[in-house]
């Protein structure tokens, strides 16, 4: 069951100086980036506190059918440096003010990895809220962040709040709400060049995870998404998001074969009455792996890659060389190469159109990587059909590496032996 949204429902909407139009004033029970589902009807309040529900049931991972699948990760030495990213976890520890720093630090291996939402919570958040930060403090946590990603990583991630932070201008009722800041920062374990540890950056349309055990790095589950994708006016004017994730699989998408295309296109609209009612939500849309989904039975569907021409691949490798590449170099090449190790095990599956306005979702699916595009609806802005404007991507690692559990395993198997 779903639940829709309707503007006229709820009282109207209004036209702001940005051209968007957005929900009714007072529209969500939230406030400071906290939830009261209990405000809420009982299925949308279900559909956002899934995370909550599910954080503490034993890790198994994203699968096919349910079982991992094994030997995919390996515990090995890389080579690549990753001392940076330590150092700067250090610095920003050390940056903190005491009180801060408390309710920083976790163990590695705490359930709260699991605790992460796209939304907002309906708990007490672990870590520190950025905004609640100084310049100093906050400056430091950025550049941990900025030395364990790419520079293309850091920027997504950099635009990714920006764009909340224009969000919260358009619509100024939850203008505390959606800002830049609003994310919690925890560090998982003491940071180290050789003893796993992590950091976590959890909020709105934003959630990173990224664990290091030993030269090794593994960044999921990642979520990043923006309403609206772009801003052309105010604070963050000329921010932009998704443009190579949208052009270059509406290029693949336009390369397919009507035989290739019966098989990858599931549906070819998702408009809300072209969907089973388990697709239409406006919380979820047609992700699978979201938060809270850790151990989802995600079925292979779509077009087998190797059933596409060389060219073709090409073009896939391409587009999940985006979502990768936020890694920094070395990592980033390792992982497309442990992709193009299963490509012949990878699905393409679509829906939607594939014209220069339709919305549409894609889900590329190999044994060592998961990633979902989807359009959505309007959530703050006042739109009932998905759109391009509204975008939320997924990346995880299926068969049981999200948050790094199989390399943490295997380390600590043999630390143990």
């Amino acid at each position: 069951m779903t639940t829709s949204i309707s503007s006229t429902e709820a009282g109207g909407s209004a036209e702001t100086g940005s051209g968007f139009r957005v929900r009714p004033k007072g529209f969500y029970p939230f406030i400071d980036g906290h939830l009261h589902p209990e405000l809420l009807g009982p299925v949308a309040a279900y559909e956002l506190t899934a995370a909550e529900r599910n954080y503490l049931d034993p890790y198994i991972g994203v699968t096919a059918d349910g079982t991992p699948q094994q030997g995919l990760y390996t515990l090995a030495e890389t080579g690549i440096p990753v001392s940076m990213a330590e150092e700067a976890a250090r610095t920003y520890l050390a940056t903190l003010r005491p009180h801060f720093r408390t309710v920083s630090s976790h163990p590695m291996d705490s359930p709260n990895w699991r605790r992460w939402t796209n939304a907002f919570t309906s708990w007490v958040p672990k870590g520190v809220q950025l905004a609640r930060l100084s310049e100093k403090e906050r400056d430091a946590a950025l550049a941990l962040i900025e030395a364990s990603l790419s520079p293309e990583g850091y920027r997504t991630v950099r635009d990714a709040m920006r764009l909340n932070g224009a969000l919260g201008e358009i619509v100024d009722d939850y203008a505390e709400t959606l800002t830049e800041f609003t994310y919690w920062m925890t560090i998982f374990g003491e940071p180290s060049t050789d003893a796993p540890w992590g950091w976590q950056l959890m909020g709105h349309h934003l959630d990173l995870n990224f664990v290091f055990v030993g030269t090794q790095v593994v960044l999921a589950p990642v979520f990043v998404g923006a309403e609206p994708s772009f801003s052309e006016q105010g604070t963050y004017a000329g921010t932009r998001l998704f443009e190579w994730e949208t052009g270059r699989a509406l290029a693949l998408r336009r390369t397919f074969t009507d035989a290739q295309a019966d098989k990858a296109v599931l549906f070819p609209s998702i408009l809300n009455a072209d969907l089973p009612e388990e697709l239409s939500g406006p919380f979820n849309g047609r992700h699978l792996a979201g938060a809270g989904q850790d151990n989802r039975v995600i079925p292979y569907e779509g077009v087998n890659a190797s059933e596409l021409s060389g060219a073709q691949q090409d073009q896939l490798l391409e587009l999940v060389e985006l979502y990768v590449r936020r890694l920094p170099e070395g990592h980033a090449r390792l992982k497309m190469e442990q992709v193009q190790r299963h490509l012949d095990d990878t699905h393409v599956a679509w829906m939607g159109g594939h014209d220069d306005v339709s919305a549409f979702y894609y889900r590329i699916h190999s044994p060592v990587l998961l990633v979902e595009y989807d359009s959505h609806p309007g959530i703050f802005l006042d739109y009932d059909e998905p759109m391009r404007d509204h975008i939320h991507t997924i990346v995880r690692e299926p068969n049981g590496n999200d948050y790094g559990k199989s390399l943490l395993a295997q380390h600590y198997a043999l630390r143990h032996s």
